[in-house]
């Protein structure tokens, strides 16, 4: 009788441990949902659903109320007894319609945006298989809400709210990816990322200097890489997907495999992805100024200007990558999980496009102008404890070491001369974050950061002819640039209508620098800045029904000087050299935003943004004096004298607007549509449009999603900035924008219209395809270099298994 009564309580107990593991489903096609996301206020736990819909809701027991939500599906509300109840098999419905999205990474903390006064958006993975983007910066494209430019195919530089560069923040898994050289000119580093290995992608709009620091004034856009997962029970949890993609405007031969393979307390994810893209061909109608009409080619130790076969074909700009991430997770028992992530990515040389263009006494400016093997690898710990004590009730912790290359090769037109310039950035970063409930309604977030950059900088200088090589100038100084900051953000729900929240962050930054003064006659040796600064927010979120949401937020954010801006020395336009200059302030941002969301009878979504940004003591390039002269020869040519100084201030306001409709039928149609304006002051105090403003932009899409299949007809669109509209610093660049009646350059509008869609064969494949610029327009976004893709045809097959 005993063995009986035993062998019952022991069965009883594995079906409650079973029952423990919940399953979610699409209500419609009954498919897994992955990344559903089930979170606990009462419990202030957390999970996650796999790759096969099922998550661990332990910890999530004897809750009352479980918010069950992703992109894409009406948010489930239920206590963990009614999942009980339901045998833990739970049924999303499908819907364009919502008001929360779950924000993991982009607050740096587990928060909705029913909480988050500023804005946030979320590209969920649906939406990324869909559009089959090729780069991280398309990948961002994909929103509607970014607007993307490019100096060369293997490129992409954000633009959000007048702001670029390096002032905008990457994170990827938490981690810092901004440098010490990050500069004020269009950036590519993003590209590093892999859109195959990214789990979801979000954008936080506006500062976010409290939560990262300098550089966050327009905006963080954050990456969160593939988690490894668990076994649920006692079989290996196998799980991964494999990806070919080709497209015929570049010819693109893509392949990706990743595989997942967990345990009960250890997981590990193996990714790998290669690209290769040959040159980019642009479409048959727009600006003839566009066209690529001849290239230049080294012949007989002569450089030769070379007739191109086809216009349209923009030589050079193929390249290729190889992407690859290896992670290992342990969770040795409910309280601790320890993570260790690698990644690795690796470009081929690609020229940069834009250069090839510029023309001097009737000749190519250039022989050769191309971005060496772009390398970046990054060594990431981090690990969180969840136990509730006097401190803190989850403790995260963040330990990570970058490696960063990257080189500029450049040789003049019929000249034996080639220059390169190799850059190299040693990054080490720790970051402690601490979470803590003060009671049901009030939430407290600290935390503690150091970031080191080592920075290494190399100049030579080759014969091409004679193979003779020597030292030449570097572009950057020897530098160690340090940041250390203490930051505290409170969330306070004064009812279930109105929540607040406020952060403030103290950062303290030190360069220290050691110029070669060998090829340029600085009037100094070393540089050595300390800044400290303050930075804070105050924001509001008002629910007065479940179908509306304002809410507004005041903050203000800072971005130090680095490396790129005290000692860099490089040609920016035409006769005109940058030369270091060591005394430099922070530069400071004041901005407000109000928002409103609404939805009408759970058919029609309305959202807009409003915002302005003031910078003061903007960091801008001017005119200067190096030892008295006002030009010197650089690179063979008398050069006008300029450097970064604390010489302006800057304004930007615009909108953010977006509406959803739910049609019948599986239909739906949505739109995004952005307006930005921003003008800086000049050195004789007059005004001048804000370089990385963009013209207006939008996106409009036609969705249809039924059973098995997925459907968009999309039209992508951007404005037109007349020549007087231009910023004076765009004026000069004659070789990448068309050119009027009047023989002046401008940014002429364009759109594009395209169709995707996905069809899942069965539980195992899926087949995704498109059709991209069908018009075939001939197009260049604002301040690109490169014409965007004429008619794209894609195909992609992917298994998941």
């Amino acid at each position: 009788m005993k063995k009986i009564i035993f062998f019952m309580v022991l069965f009883g107990f594995s079906l409650s441990l079973k029952a423990q593991i919940v399953t979610i489903q699409d209500q419609e096609t009954n498919q897994p949902l992955e990344l559903v996301t089930l979170i606990s206020k009462d419990t202030n736990a957390y999970a996650t659903t796999n790759s096969k819909g099922k998550a661990d809701i332990s910890a999530l027991k004897n809750a009352e109320s479980i918010e069950i939500r992703t992109l894409g599906y009406k948010t489930l509300i239920k206590s963990y007894a009614e999942i009980s109840s339901e045998d833990f098999l739970l049924y999303l419905e499908p819907s364009n319609i919502s008001m929360d999205e779950v924000v993991v990474s982009a607050t740096r903390w587990n928060q909705s945006t029913s909480n988050v006064p500023s804005k946030v958006i979320s590209i969920s993975p649906k939406e990324i298989t869909l559009q089959n983007p090729q780069t991280a910066a398309d990948l961002l494209g994909v929103s509607g809400k970014v607007f993307i430019q490019k100096s060369q195919q293997g490129g992409g530089s954000p633009m959000i709210r007048g702001f670029a560069t390096n002032r905008l923040v990457y994170t990827i898994d938490g981690v810092r990816m901004n440098t010490a050289i990050f500069r004020g000119g269009n950036l590519q580093n993003v590209i590093s990322l892999d859109p195959f290995a990214t789990e979801h992608a979000e954008v936080l709009f506006g500062p976010g200097s409290v939560i990262y620091g300098s550089d966050a004034i327009g905006g963080v856009m954050s990456f969160q890489t593939l988690t490894p997962q668990f076994s649920l029970d006692d079989e290996p949890f196998i799980s991964g997907k494999a990806i070919t993609r080709y497209a015929s405007a570049n010819n693109e031969k893509t392949g990706h495999l990743d595989v997942n393979v967990g345990w009960k307390k250890w997981a590990i994810t193996t990714s790998i992805t290669s690209n290769n893209y040959e040159d980019l061909k642009q479409g048959s109608e727009g600006p003839d100024e566009f066209l690529r009409p001849y290239f230049v080619k080294r012949q007989d130790s002569m450089d030769v200007v070379v007739a191109n076969e086809d216009p349209r074909v923009q030589n050079p700009s193929g390249f290729s990558q190889i992407n690859f991430m290896q992670k290992v997770r342990f969770k040795p028992n409910e309280n601790w999980d320890f993570q260790y992530g690698f990644h690795y990515s690796e470009t081929s040389d690609y020229g940069r496009y834009d250069r090839h263009q510029r023309m001097r006494d009737g000749a190519p400016r250039y022989g050769e102008w191309k971005y060496g093997p772009q390398k970046w690898m990054m060594n990431n710990l981090n690990f969180t404890h969840n136990k509730k004590n006097s401190l803190y009730d989850q403790l995260s912790v963040r330990l990570a070491v970058q490696n960063f290359e990257e080189s500029r090769i450049s040789r003049n037109f019929n000249d034996p001369s080639r220059e390169t310039r190799v850059e190299k950035v040693d990054a080490y970063s720790a970051n402690i974050d601490f979470t803590k409930s003060l009671g049901s309604r009030h939430k407290l977030y600290y935390g503690l950061e150091l970031v080191t950059n080592d920075v290494n900088s190399t100049g030579t200088d080759t014969n091409i002819d004679t193979g003779f090589s020597q030292a030449g100038p570097s572009r950057y100084p020897e530098a160690t640039w340090s940041s250390y900051a203490a930051y505290v953000s409170d969330q306070f729900t004064i009812n279930d209508q109105v929540s607040l929240q406020g952060g403030l962050r103290y950062n303290f930054i030190k360069l220290d620098a050691e110029f070669d003064t060998r090829f340029y006659p600085f009037p100094f040796e070393t540089a050595s800045l300390e800044n400290g600064n303050l930075t804070g927010s105050l924001g509001v979120v008002y629910r007065p029904a479940d179908d509306w949401v304002i809410s507004s937020n005041a903050s203000t954010a800072f971005r130090a000087p680095n490396v790129d801006d005290v000692g860099k020395v490089f040609d920016s336009e035409p006769g005109s050299v940058v030369v270091p200059n060591p005394d430099l302030e922070a530069e400071y941002a004041y901005n407000i935003d109000l928002g409103v969301a609404k939805v009408f009878d759970d058919v029609v979504k309305v959202d807009v943004t409003g915002y302005y940004t003031h910078l003061k003591n903007a960091l801008v390039r001017r005119d200067f004096k190096l030892n008295g002269q006002d030009s010197i020869v650089y690179d063979g040519q008398l050069s006008k004298v300029q450097a970064i100084q604390n010489a302006a201030e800057a304004n930007v306001y615009g909108v953010q607007a977006g509406i959803e409709v739910k049609l019948p039928s599986n239909f739906g149609f949505s739109s995004d549509f952005n307006y930005q304006y921003g003008e800086e002051e000049l050195d004789d105090g007059s005004k001048s449009r804000s370089r990385h403003a963009a013209p207006w932009f939008g996106v409009s899409r036609l969705t249809y999603s039924a059973q098995k299949l997925n459907m968009q007809l999309y039209l992508n669109y951007s404005g037109e900035l007349d020549f007087e509209d231009l910023p004076e610093s765009e004026k000069g660049k004659t070789e990448i924008y068309a050119i009027n009646e009047e023989g002046n350059p401008y940014a002429a509008g364009w759109y594009t219209l395209n169709y995707k869609a996905s069809y899942r064969l069965n539980d195992m494949f899926t087949v995704t395809g498109g059709l991209e610029n069908i018009t075939d327009r001939r197009y260049r976004p604002y301040s690109s270099g490169i014409s965007g893709a004429g008619r794209n045809f894609i195909l992609s097959l992917r298994a998941d298994f």
